[in-house]
């Protein structure tokens, strides 16, 4: 990545991409979603199958919707745009606040055992 111009005109251009937008200006500055936490393993799919361009939707919320014709995990869409996770976290906000997908969250384990067991193995692997 090379830096042009001065200090008064200072561009990030990627040597193969062109102009690089930073994360933090495609979420606008937020750090955090409207709405949901969307874990890493949470599944994502569009609502809508053709989505225009709206107001405060920018082109990486787009390509979510058109990722998410199939279902997708928050981390494969991270990966797929090559965005920050935190970033498509920001992104999916957007959307779900929008009606434009749907995310399924990861179940929660019914139950842990309890600390007896791990205790019961312990023991038994100081027995051998």
């Amino acid at each position: 990545m090379t830096v042009i111009g001065g200090p008064m005109e200072e561009q990030w251009v990627d040597d193969h991409a062109g102009p690089v937008v930073r994360p933090y200006a495609v979420t606008r500055g937020r750090a955090r979603p409207v709405t949901g936490t969307f874990d890493l393993i949470s599944l994502v799919t569009a609502i809508q199958s053709d989505v225009t361009p709206e107001a405060g939707l920018g082109p990486e919320h787009l390509a979510i919707v058109g990722l998410c014709q199939r279902m997708q995990s928050v981390a494969e869409i991270a990966a797929h745009l090559d965005l920050p996770v935190g970033t498509i976290r920001v992104l999916l906000g957007d959307l779900v606040a929008r009606n434009m997908v749907q995310v399924r969250e990861p179940r929660a384990t019914s139950g842990l055992p309890d600390d007896s067991i791990f205790e019961a193995v312990i023991n038994g692997l100081r027995a051998l």
